[in-house]
């Protein structure tokens, strides 16, 4: 627990996965004197109030962060702008604005001209999630050993940075720092393709014939099993990933295909060489990734 909080007050505006796991973080380990929250739903204001996990909790975005030094945006990106539009008002002079969004570019090019010139805009990105939604489903471990990428704006105020950046860490992630639209290119081939690939997948199963279908819920093996995890995480999240992201996932798309039409082929025509050594070069992928410990 840090003996000094890094944040006077902090606001979460969107209280599901994410936002209700960065309060149960930030006040398990001290990194906030206060928290307050934000959320449409009043069925979700009530649950975040019963949970404890915010001190407050507030159905208008400028009242929640009113007197708040930190302004963490945890919404999906589609509600992005209206929630800038309503909380802008409210915002205190030198405060630190920063998101939890997947696309940075979009953030970056839709937030930044709603948000007045005396806050310090900083948009971020936890690589950290699980396939439930809801304030209920949070955890304060969530972060931990996970990274955390930090896309400032050119011009970005350092000492504003590194407050946000000891944030993270105070969470227990690792914390980088990119340009946004390098970010974006990132993301689309590590996740945002993977959960495309899963969401396709899937759908394939639901359109089988009912007998058919039945049988491959029943005998479902571990692959199978991970993409249904993968494709159960909120739609309307990721609706707006592949929205927000769009160039992007199209050019990886692009490339998948012409993977994929390659492999149809080794496979048409008994290309036994050419599988095996594909087979081979991706097996040292997943040893990378253990080594990192992204396992």
């Amino acid at each position: 627990m840090s003996d000094t909080p890094i944040f006077r007050r902090l606001a979460l505006l969107g209280l599901g996965l994410i936002g209700s796991s960065v309060a149960r973080a930030v006040k398990k380990h001290g990194l906030a004197g206060e928290i307050a929250g934000h959320a449409r739903s009043a069925e979700t204001r009530a649950k975040a109030l019963e949970l404890g996990f915010v001190d407050s909790v507030h159905e208008d975005p400028a009242v929640a962060v009113a007197g708040a030094d930190c302004v963490m945006i945890c919404t999906p990106l589609g509600s992005y702008k209206s929630v800038a539009e309503a909380m802008a008002p409210g915002l205190a002079k030198g405060a630190i604005v920063t998101d939890v969004g997947s696309v940075k570019g979009s953030v970056i090019r839709d937030l930044a001209p709603l948000l007045p010139e005396t806050v310090h805009f900083i948009p971020g990105h936890p690589l950290a999630g699980t396939e439930h939604s809801g304030p209920e489903s949070g955890f304060a471990e969530l972060f931990e050993g996970r990274f955390c990428l930090l896309t400032p704006p050119p011009g970005a105020d350092e000492a504003a940075i590194d407050r946000l950046t000891r944030l993270w860490q105070g969470m227990g992630s690792t914390v980088e720092t990119m340009n946004a639209e390098h970010h974006d290119q990132v993301l689309a081939i590590v996740s945002h393709l993977p959960h495309l690939i899963a969401y396709t997948i899937v759908g394939t199963a639901t359109d089988l014939e009912d007998d058919l279908k039945s049988e491959v819920i029943k005998f479902s093996a571990t692959g199978f099993r991970d993409f249904t995890r993968i494709a159960a995480s909120d739609p309307v999240m990721w609706r707006d990933v592949f929205l927000n992201n769009k160039e992007a996932v199209l050019n990886v798309i692009q490339r998948f295909n012409e993977d994929l039409t390659a492999l149809q082929r080794a496979i048409r025509w008994g290309e036994a060489d050419k599988l095996q050594d594909l087979f081979t070069r991706t097996r040292a992928i997943r040893r990378g990734i253990i080594d990192a410990n992204q396992a």
